[in-house]
C-alpha cells in the first residue's frame, strides 16, 4: 500500500509443497529490443488521459499460478476454469464472464499465466498475448519475487521495474500499442501469514517450504522473524509502488490503487491444499475486484 498479503495429509502436504516449490523455482528471460523512434519509454506517453473504455471486447490475461487457478479446483494442478480473469466457472464469475458474458469467453479470451512466474517472465507472456492484440491485458505477477528461499534472494526493486518495464514495452511494440491494461496490486503475503498460520495443517505444508522468505516458522514471533517477514512486507509495498508509477507512464494502463493488497481476505479465501493460493471463493473476490476497478469512470487514487 502507498502508505501503508487420511493417512495421507501429510503425504498431501509433502507432495504439494514440493510441487509448489518446483512451479515457484521456474523462469523464462524475456526479450528485449529498442523502443520506436522518439520514445525512450517504449510507451504509449500520458500527453492527455483518454476515455477508459470499460467494455472491452477481448481479454488476455498474464501472471504467476493465481491467475492459472493452482490448487483451487484439485491438488497439484493448474485450474484455468476458476481463473479470476479469464475463467468460465459460474462459482467465479471472472473478469472476462462480467465484461464479455459468458458466451463469448471461449473465442475472446485467453490466458498466458504460468505457474511459478516471477517478473522476469511476464515479456514473453505479453509478447504471446500480444500476439491476439486484446483490446484488455490484465496483469497480476509479483509474490514469487518475494517469496523465495529468503529475504536475501527476493528480486531486487531495479530488477522488477525492469522487468515489469520491458513487458508493457513488449505489449506495445508486439501489435497491441493501445490495449488497455489492468494491473493488479502483489497481494499482502504478511496478511497470509497471519491468516494461514491459524490452521494446524496448513502450518504444516507450510514448512515443508512454501514461500519461506515470509511462512518460515510460522508460530516464531522473535525478533529475527519478526525482521524478516517486516523485511518481506516492506519488499511488497516497494513492488506495488514500482507498478503504480510504472503504469502511470503508459495512457493505457490502470493500477488497481493497491485494492488486492488491502483486501482483508481470511482463511476462507485460501486454497484447502496449501493455504498460500486462493480458493474458489478468493478467485471470485480477485473477479470482484478487478471488475469494480476496471469499470469505475476513473482510476483509483
Amino acid at each position: 500500500m502507498r502508505n501503508r498479503r487420511h493417512r495421507s495429509w501429510a503425504a498431501l502436504a509433502a507432495v504439494t509443497a514440493a510441487a509448489v516449490l518446483g512451479v515457484t523455482g521456474c523462469d523464462a528471460v524475456g526479450g528485449a529490443s529498442s523502443a520506436p523512434p522518439g520514445d525512450e519509454a517504449g510507451l504509449v506517453k500520458p500527453s492527455s488521459p483518454p476515455a477508459w473504455d470499460s467494455t472491452p471486447r477481448s481479454i488476455a490475461a498474464v501472471g504467476d499460478s493465481i491467475t492459472t487457478g493452482f490448487n483451487t479446483c484439485v491438488v497439484l494442478a493448474d485450474c484455468p476454469e476458476v481463473s479470476w480473469a479469464t475463467g468460465t466457472s459460474p462459482d467465479v464469475d471472472s473478469l472476462a464472464v462480467r465484461l464479455l458474458g459468458r458466451s463469448r469467453v471461449a473465442s475472446h479470451s485467453w490466458n498466458y499465466a504460468v505457474s511459478g512466474a516471477r517478473m522476469a517472465d511476464l515479456p514473453r507472456q505479453m509478447a504471446r498475448a500480444a500476439a491476439r492484440e486484446p483490446e484488455l491485458v490484465t496483469v497480476l505477477a509479483g509474490a514469487n519475487d518475494a517469496c523465495r528461499t529468503s529475504a536475501d534472494d527476493m528480486t531486487p526493486v531495479a530488477d522488477f521495474r525492469a522487468g515489469f518495464r520491458e513487458a508493457l514495452h513488449t505489449l506495445r511494440r508486439s501489435g497491441a500499442p493501445k490495449a488497455q491494461v489492468f494491473v493488479a496490486s502483489v497481494p499482502d503475503l504478511k496478511r497470509l501469514w497471519s491468516q494461514g498460520r491459524t490452521n494446524a495443517l496448513g502450518k504444516q505444508v507450510w514448512k515443508l517450504g512454501i514461500c519461506p522468505s515470509m511462512l518460515d516458522d510460522a508460530d516464531s514471533l522473535d525478533a529475527e522473524d519478526n525482521l524478516r517477514r517486516s523485511a518481506v512486507e516492506k519488499r511488497v509495498e516497494s513492488y506495488n509502488e514500482v507498478l503504480r508509477e510504472e503504469c502511470a507512464k503508459d495512457r493505457y494502463c490502470r493500477f488497481d490503487g493497491d485494492a488486492v493488497h488491502e483486501y482483508r481476505f481470511g482463511t476462507g479465501q485460501l486454497s484447502r491444499w496449501d493455504w498460500f493460493h486462493p480458493s474458489v471463493d478468493g478467485q471470485a473476490r480477485l473477479a470482484e475486484i478487478a471488475y469494480e476497478v476496471v469499470t469505475a469512470q476513473q482510476a483509483p487514487s
